[in-house]
């Protein structure tokens, strides 16, 4: 089973949840973790005919014990919070009990991946804002958040598609704290992390090809506008050779040159230095059909691309094909035992 985190109540994660699972067959390794009314209203307001069943605290003690408890062609939801009041989970107006709650979600959901009950997790968009406001004081994103959960400090962001992943060596931070943050040993990782992912799940022949972007404009015209790359970036595509097999790198690369390399298909990834280099060519690409997976962590993580989208939540009709996707990808990592 996946364990699925549905999400800020507030948003078109619940919906966009029980949508992707709406097929016949969908719902059969999926765990809805959030909160049991919230996911009846997604699935009354989408009109979907789906039973929705709850699971309770002792049938997710063991694997064995969630298998008997989730058979049949049904959705089946953990809720390990308690019930939010209706003016908690109003659809586009955030509540701080909501935030409280969709954090508290996620963790459920990481620490039934982590004792081996799921295979894995899969998340819904969260409202940072909201998070912090019901509590969750630091709280910058699931990458971070979920790091400190599993106790590992070097994870890495990556954004997947069918044609190719990026991956990203910082994340949340202030644009003038990303220099001092591009390190060689965190280019190293993030290059070693894709490579790694993208050796699993590939079916190609022969070395995956990776175009490592710089940090500069033109990738610092060989020291002109920044030594970052010489000093950095290129000794840390040197170690990663050394420790991975298979494997082939290009760069520094100008940002854009190197996701127009991936658009044609001409390398499989692309490591981008911070956050938009990485996320404006994505959601340009591929919106709502990257799926953003966390590497680096003991479990599988994958996530949908998208934000809470307080504005379409009232309306409904949102489009559940980034949840299909991330649903898919996590499937496919545990099956190759990631």
């Amino acid at each position: 089973m996946l364990a699925l985190s549905i999400g800020c109540p507030s948003g078109i994660g619940p919906e966009v949840s029980v949508r992707a699972l709406a097929e016949p067959g969908a719902a059969r390794d999926v765990l809805l973790v959030g909160d049991f009314d919230v996911v009846v209203r997604a699935v009354t307001d989408a009109k979907l005919d789906l039973a929705v069943h709850r699971v309770n605290e002792s049938s997710v003690k063991s694997r064995a014990a969630l298998a008997r408890a989730t058979k049949g062609d049904a959705l089946f939801v953990h809720q390990p919070t308690p019930t939010l009041r209706e003016k908690d989970r109003v659809l586009g107006s955030p509540s701080i009990a909501g935030g409280r709650a969709q954090l508290g979600w996620v963790k459920s959901a990481c620490e039934l991946a982590r004792a081996g009950v799921a295979a894995g997790m899969v998340t819904g968009p969260v409202s940072k804002e909201a998070v912090v406001r019901g509590g969750g004081k630091g709280f910058i994103g699931h990458t971070e958040y979920l790091a400190k959960l599993c106790g590992v400090r070097d994870v890495t962001m990556a954004f997947a598609t069918e044609s190719f992943t990026s991956a990203l060596v910082t994340t949340h931070m202030a644009l003038a704290s990303v220099p001092r943050a591009v390190t060689a040993k965190r280019v190293e990782t993030t290059i070693v992390h894709l490579a790694r992912f993208l050796n699993g799940i590939s079916a190609k022949k022969g070395p995956i090809r990776i175009a490592v972007s710089g940090l500069n404009p033109h990738a610092g015209e060989h020291g002109q506008f920044g030594r970052e790359e010489i000093a950095r970036i290129v000794p840390a595509m040197s170690r990663a050779k050394a420790k991975v097999r298979n494997m082939e790198l290009v760069g520094p690369l100008p940002v854009e040159h190197a996701f127009r390399l991936a658009q044609k298909g001409t390398v499989d990834g692309v490591v981008a230095m911070y956050h938009d280099q990485a996320t404006l060519a994505m959601k340009l690409l591929s919106f709502g059909e990257a799926v953003n997976v966390t590497l680096g962590l003991p479990i599988v993580r994958t996530s949908v691309d998208h934000g809470t989208a307080y504005d379409l939540a009232p309306r409904g009709g949102a489009d559940p094909s980034g949840m299909i996707e991330a649903i898919a990808l996590a499937r496919r990592m545990t099956q190759r035992g990631h």
